[in-house]
């Protein structure tokens, strides 16, 4: 029975507030400088299903947004750039979240998140829109709502009962801690994780990627992806193994590289291109992304990606 979607996001929706070269240095009692400040839609499901939507996905996203102007925005952004937007849902108690992002002139940012970004909503009580999909991806596995060890189990025995693929995003918690070895039977039914290093260290307990990806295989996830910022990336599996270096790029913001990296590589695969071949599209559209300001200014359309690929050669390491 054909999907009425090729994937569907569940994840973090929110506005991001970057910062760009922040003065510590007051100016005066009560200022601050900085070389430049913009709002942007943000959230690991936002900047993915709308990059997943622009790559030729039939993409939808299930996610909370408040009755507010910040909601406003992430919704007419998504609705633009071809995201189904049937599953999301909306409520004036909650508002929606915003981060203040300050960005380094390297590329990498820290974050402050607050008490808008804890609101636990509910993506277990949606099981015919979970059904629904050919993929899902779980955006912010460790986070809410995807903190909560009884929302991991009933979302993902939704997905496979219905024959989903299921990736997985990781974060470090926030507000409250869930653990490998408290999902441990849901995570076998993980078909792909994308860790970035410093998660994939916190919740595995090793240093080195090639470790980390042994403990998240051992857990029964059947394919791992490190993403190891500047450095590229670490695809494993049982059979496979496979070093992929970062795209030369200028780099200016690394916010939502890491969606867009996660975005590429699904899109691939529905797709039908192999694991390698997807890891390279991957590697592209986070290069391109890191190289705007914000999560959605970068990759434009598939043509786009795939031009430069072929313009670029793919830095295998070993």
């Amino acid at each position: 029975m054909e999907k009425r979607l090729d994937l569907l996001c569940i994840g973090t929706a929110l506005v991001d507030c970057i910062i760009k070269g922040f003065d510590p240095n007051p100016v005066s009692a009560a200022g601050f400088r900085a070389d430049s400040c913009s709002i942007n839609p943000g959230g690991e499901g936002v900047n993915e299903s709308a990059t997943a939507a622009k790559l030729g996905l039939r993409t939808g996203i299930l996610c909370f947004l408040g009755c507010d102007g910040a909601g406003d925005m992430l919704y007419g952004a998504m609705a633009s750039n071809g995201v189904d937007m049937a599953a999301v849902v909306r409520e004036k108690e909650h508002p929606t979240p915003v981060t203040t992002m300050f960005v380094n002139p390297d590329g990498t940012r820290k974050s402050i998140t607050n008490l808008a970004h804890k609101y636990n909503f509910h993506p277990e009580q949606y099981a015919d829109v979970i059904r629904s999909a050919a993929a899902i991806s779980v955006d912010s596995l460790f986070r809410a709502p995807f903190d909560d060890a009884e929302i991991v189990r009933k979302v993902f025995r939704t997905a496979k009962d219905g024959g989903a693929l299921i990736y997985a995003d990781t974060k470090l918690p926030n507000f409250r801690t869930l653990r490998f070895g408290d999902i441990r039977e849901e995570l076998a039914m993980v078909d792909y994780i994308f860790p970035n290093e410093d998660e994939a260290k916190f919740h595995t307990g090793e240093s080195d990627p090639d470790k980390m990806a042994d403990v998240m295989l051992d857990a029964g996830i059947k394919n791992v992806i490190i993403k190891l910022g500047g450095d590229g990336c670490l695809f494993k599996n049982r059979q496979e193994r496979w070093r992929l270096g970062a795209f030369p790029v200028n780099a200016v913001d690394a916010t939502g590289a890491g969606d867009n990296f996660i975005a590429g590589f699904i899109s691939a695969r529905q797709r039908g291109l192999g694991n390698r071949d997807a890891l390279v599209f991957a590697n592209a559209c986070g290069a391109i992304c890191a190289s705007a300001v914000g999560g959605l200014a970068g990759v434009k359309s598939l043509e786009q990606v795939e031009n430069f690929v072929r313009e670029h050669a793919a830095p295998f390491r070993d």
